[in-house]
């Protein structure tokens, strides 16, 4: 269980780290303070400063997209010198950049990609896997190709991006989560209900969300409009 303990307050972060280990988290996700948008050396002092405070071990997570901040390749070569800084959610949409980290970091590092649509080629230059959203409606897809890769049925792999690489893109057409809950509800997994200032997909969306799904091989989707 890796839980989400990241703040753009270092305190903050901290004090959720904490209540995370203290509840039995086995590592923590720290993602790049939002907002206040530190520079490398703020970003490292504030990385530095949470993993002093917990024994967890800890997945940074870089999604400069949302934060409005970049976690460059080398401040995360020297996170990766702190003993509990064990790997990265790259998010950057950069495969550039992961190559750099990799690069930088050596085999051991932990390079795992944030974005489906990105997950073989992050694989491809070194990643060991994906945190996912496409896998909260298409698990076992997600991994099977994940383990094709890691069983070098490289055929195999990129059939299954293929697969999935509609849905991928899918999910981001509005802002997450709303595409991937407008899913589950149409898969019939939970309720499309988001709280604001989300709001449900547009009617649009819903219908080539719908297509997706087909497209992917999934159960058949409920009508398009259900349930907005």
């Amino acid at each position: 269980m890796i839980a989400g303990a990241g703040s753009n307050s270092t305190a903050e972060a901290i004090g959720y780290s904490r209540a995370a280990a203290r509840d039995g988290a086995d590592a923590l996700l720290q993602i790049t303070p939002y907002y206040n948008k530190p520079t490398q050396e703020g970003l490292y002092r504030h990385f530095a400063a949470v993993a002093a405070a917990t024994a967890l071990p800890i997945v940074l997570y870089n999604v400069p997209g949302r934060t409005g901040v970049n976690l460059l390749p080398e401040t995360v070569a020297r996170l990766a010198e702190l003993p509990t800084i064990v790997g990265i959610k790259e998010a950057s949409g950069n495969i550039d950049q992961s190559s750099e980290i990799r690069r930088l970091c050596g085999p051991d590092f932990v390079i795992l990609s944030g974005d489906d649509s990105l997950t073989l080629p992050i694989l491809a230059v070194g990643g060991a896997g994906v945190i996912s959203v496409v896998a909260n409606i298409a698990p076992a897809h997600t991994a099977a190709l994940v383990d094709a890769w890691r069983a070098g049925a490289i055929a195999e792999a990129q059939r299954l991006h293929g697969q999935l690489f509609g849905l991928a893109r899918a999910m981001f057409l509005e802002t997450n989560p709303g595409p991937v809950k407008a899913a589950a509800e149409m898969l019939g997994l939970c309720s499309g209900e988001l709280r604001l200032p989300l709001a449900p997909v547009g009617a649009g969306t819903r219908e080539r969300i719908a297509g997706a799904l087909a497209e992917a091989g999934l159960r058949a989707p409920v009508a398009a409009g259900a349930g907005a």
